[in-house]
């Protein structure tokens, strides 16, 4: 492909959000400097399917992503008002995620390569979110190599990983959770609280009405001071289960009780999150943090980390509210610092691989 700009065609299954997007990436200098201006970025939620199950429910999610792909990917092509010769290059997640859905948009993606003689770039998920933050171009009043060696949190509801990354496609992982992640954190002590699914929104929802004061609820803060960078929330789950247990009824379910709580359970979780990055920010003496995932989107979460990061005075790097979650706009971007290092595979090729690392 001797192409300098690139569109690119991304396909997004790995949990329960169908996205498919169309990118078209200009490069403008020889240091994989690139603009890159997304023509349609279309997702289809199922959080309202999954709602009753207080989580996803694979084999549902998958059925899902079959049924949705050929709807979403015709409003994609269709907002993006090209035809698919202009295609030439397509970005499909393999992993890690949930292999039922997985399978699906890798099996879109193989049809439509074949069909297309159109190459396929396997891209992480887990990457495609730290490359989100390169979407909305603001890095660009950033030069990349001020950027790098950088540490990179990623939040999510299967994830939470600390990582360092000191290059495109260079990264080593410092610490990720023993046990549940912060996104998982969130919607199990929901569903304690008698919130509703997704449990970070609703959360964040009744966090933002507490009265904060001496009565203020006592939550631990699970690892924090540990000498390593891995996480554990699965204690700080536990400790709210026990402690809406011991409240009588009338408290459990007083609008005071919730938000006082809420807002304890938010604040151990972005108390730890920030510590232990700021730690490995400055151990490894990083000239920035950048930030990805769904949990991101937490607007108190990200209020926090700037004024941390401020102090240090490095660069902060975060995704607009709608990158955050799962979307095929990062799986494009991804896409093309991928087809840079030269990570083209034949469509057969393709496998998913629910438990794919990143380094």
């Amino acid at each position: 492909m001797s192409k300098k700009n690139l569109t690119i065609l991304a396909i997004e299954t790995s949990c329960d959000d169908t996205g498919i997007s169309i990118i078209k990436c200009k490069p403008k200098s020889e240091k994989r400097e690139a603009v890159f201006e997304i023509l349609s970025n279309i997702v289809s939620s199922q959080v309202k399917i999954h709602a009753q199950y207080g989580g996803v429910y694979p084999l549902l999610a998958k059925r899902e992503h079959q049924k949705n792909l050929p709807t979403v990917f015709k409003k994609a092509v269709q907002q993006a008002k090209l035809s698919l010769k202009e295609i030439d290059l397509i970005a499909v997640t393999v992993g890690p995620g949930l292999e039922p859905c997985l399978w699906q948009g890798i099996n879109f993606a193989k049809k439509l390569a074949i069909k297309f003689d159109l190459p396929v770039v396997p891209i992480n998920h887990i990457e495609a979110h730290i490359l989100a933050n390169w979407l909305d171009n603001k890095q660009q009043t950033i030069n990349n190599e001020q950027i790098f060696p950088a540490i990179a949190l990623i939040v999510s509801g299967g994830h939470t990983q600390l990582i360092l990354m000191k290059d495109f496609g260079k990264y080593r992982i410092l610490g990720e959770t023993r046990d549940d992640a912060a996104g998982e954190c969130f919607d199990k002590t929901a569903r304690v609280l008698g919130l509703g699914y997704p449990g970070g929104p609703a959360i964040e929802k009744e966090a933002s009405k507490a009265n904060r004061g001496p009565a203020s609820v006592d939550l631990p803060r699970p690892m924090i001071y540990h000498k390593n960078y891995d996480f554990s929330f699965s204690g700080l789950k536990t400790a709210v289960l026990y402690h809406h247990k011991k409240q009588p009824k009338k408290i459990k379910k007083s609008h005071k009780y919730i938000q006082t709580m809420a807002a304890e359970i938010q604040q151990a979780i972005i108390d730890v999150l920030i510590l232990k990055t700021i730690k490995a920010a400055k151990e490894y003496k990083v000239k920035s943090i950048i930030l990805g995932g769904g949990v991101i989107a937490n607007n108190e979460l990200k209020k926090q980390f700037k004024v941390q990061v401020s102090k240090l005075k490095l660069n902060f790097l975060s995704p607009p509210r709608k990158f955050c979650t799962d979307n095929g706009a990062m799986i494009g971007i991804a896409g093309y610092y991928n087809y840079l290092r030269k990570r083209i595979v034949k469509p057969e090729n393709l496998k998913a691989d629910a438990n794919l690392r990143i380094a």
